[in-house]
């Protein structure tokens, strides 16, 4: 028997797709995120994407009765990957930029989310960061920083918004590592009526208490909605999940290193948005980090 016979079989063909189909899906919703809130304040708009996604999800949930997870556990870890990525990193993401943070400053704290992967998934999961990694991981950080310097201001102004873009950051990188920990095969149905519910009663009362709830419901908004709420909330984010589940924490959290060169470009060709010399190289930086992370030697 050869050792090519001893292999894992290869991986799904959606899952080889997943990363690049992933970063198109994110990185386009950073775009129509930003038109959607010309038209709603931002808890608001978070509260409705949600609201339309549970309502999207009950149908499907009831008509396919999926199997439900033993126990009460797997029911627990659902909410609570929810209550993180749903709820934490969005809402804390838009709350920081209400209160004074640039846009750059917001996306130049969040970006480090694989740095922290890094530092604690061999710890948490078990997985191990070796050193061509760690170069890699270095690399992805620095071209990173180049495109969102070059593109936007890095404003600083508030420093509760600080607060809350760091707690943006550590939001995401607990629910990645969450999910890889405790996460189990449940039915993307089940698991999305789960998570968005939980985030829906999070953001709903936190918009009721913080905003005017203000919403102009024009034909800008409702495009921006339907395509948050079905390519980012329903196919970007049980992409993201499935990946990790299948993979090591560290390397799929490198994928958002692509994610500010990636909108820059969408946002180059759609909105006409100027893409300055500097993010050329930065852009090439990232790419060259994340094929070191990505990698399997």
């Amino acid at each position: 028997m050869t050792d090519r016979t001893l292999q894992a079989p290869a991986a799904p063909l959606w899952l080889r797709l997943a990363p690049a189909l992933f970063l198109l899906l994110w990185s386009c919703g950073f775009v129509f995120l930003k038109l959607g809130l010309q038209y709603a304040d931002p808890l608001t708009f978070l509260a409705l994407r949600y609201a339309i996604v549970v309502g999207l999800l009950i149908g499907p949930c009831l008509w396919l009765r999926p199997a439900m997870p033993p126990g009460l556990a797997p029911w627990l870890h659902l909410a609570m990957i929810g209550l993180l990525i749903q709820a934490g990193y969005f809402a804390f993401t838009y709350l920081s930029l209400k209160l004074g943070m640039s846009a750059g400053a917001v996306a130049l704290v969040t970006s480090q989310q694989p740095i922290l992967i890094g530092l604690l998934a061999p710890l948490i999961a078990g997985e191990r960061v070796d050193r061509v990694r760690w170069a890699g991981l270095a690399l992805g950080v620095t071209g990173a920083t180049l495109v969102i310097t070059a593109r936007s201001s890095v404003q600083m102004s508030s420093a509760l918004g600080l607060l809350f873009a760091v707690l943006a950051l550590l939001a995401i990188t607990a629910g990645t590592l969450w999910e890889k920990r405790f996460g189990s095969p449940v039915h993307p149905v089940l698991a999305n009526t789960v998570q968005y519910g939980v985030a829906l009663a999070v953001t709903a009362p936190l918009a009721w208490l913080t905003e005017p709830m203000h919403v102009a419901w024009t034909p800008g908004l409702f495009g921006s909605l339907a395509y948050l709420v079905l390519c980012n909330s329903l196919v970007a984010i049980s992409l993201l999940l499935a990946m990790i589940r299948h993979g090591e924490a560290s390397r799929v959290s490198a994928l958002f290193f692509l994610v500010p060169p990636m909108t820059a470009v969408i946002a180059f060709v759609l909105l006409g948005e100027s893409l300055p010399p500097m993010a050329w190289p930065g852009m090439a930086i990232a790419a060259a980090g994340l094929y070191l992370v990505m990698r399997r030697r």
